[in-house]
């Protein structure tokens, strides 16, 4: 029997865990747009980040949930619940802290060194709280964030490399 494909996948993990990666794969092998929920809380200008108010974030996460297809990814899980709910596929990426300080540093030196453009201006005070954020997932929003998937773990899937995904897709 032929597995069905999802259409509403939502990806979320710690920071440097791959989800952005795996959003535009997936985006591009389904043909579904994807959205990340970096650039639906902050609004991207040329003086720098602005944060949308809660209002404009929560206005722009439903019109994207009100389409038929759609990835989302991000590390945020509190103001996202609706995606949850609506998903078809919640994937959790469970990759290993040494992986995930090993691509902060790599994205932080190829977009510094301008060979790869990013959604904010690299600097090391922002890569210094990459380091901090990467830690405090283990301990603080982890836990939370499998604590509120739990009435869904019958579309969660959680991957420690992504290389197996085409077993679940």
């Amino acid at each position: 029997m032929e597995r069905v494909k999802p259409n509403r996948i939502h990806i979320i993990g710690p920071v440097g865990s791959g989800k952005s990666t795996l959003a535009r794969n997936l985006s591009s092998s389904l043909n579904i747009p994807y959205y990340e929920l970096d650039n639906i809380v902050w609004r991207r200008t040329e003086g720098g980040d602005v944060r949308n108010s809660v209002e404009d974030r929560d206005r722009i996460l439903n019109n994207i949930l009100a389409s038929d297809k759609w990835i989302i990814e991000g590390v945020h899980h509190k103001w996202v619940m609706q995606s949850f709910e609506q998903a078809e596929m919640i994937m959790y990426l469970d990759t290993h802290i040494w992986k995930r300080n090993y691509r902060i540093f790599k994205r932080f030196a190829v977009q510094k060194l301008g060979f790869q453009k990013g959604n904010y201006k690299q600097s090391f005070e922002m890569l210094k709280k990459m380091y901090i954020w990467n830690y405090g997932h283990q301990q603080k929003e982890r836990p939370e964030i499998f604590a509120a998937l739990k009435p869904y773990q019958d579309k969660l899937l959680v991957l420690r490399d992504n290389s197996k995904l085409h077993k679940h897709i």
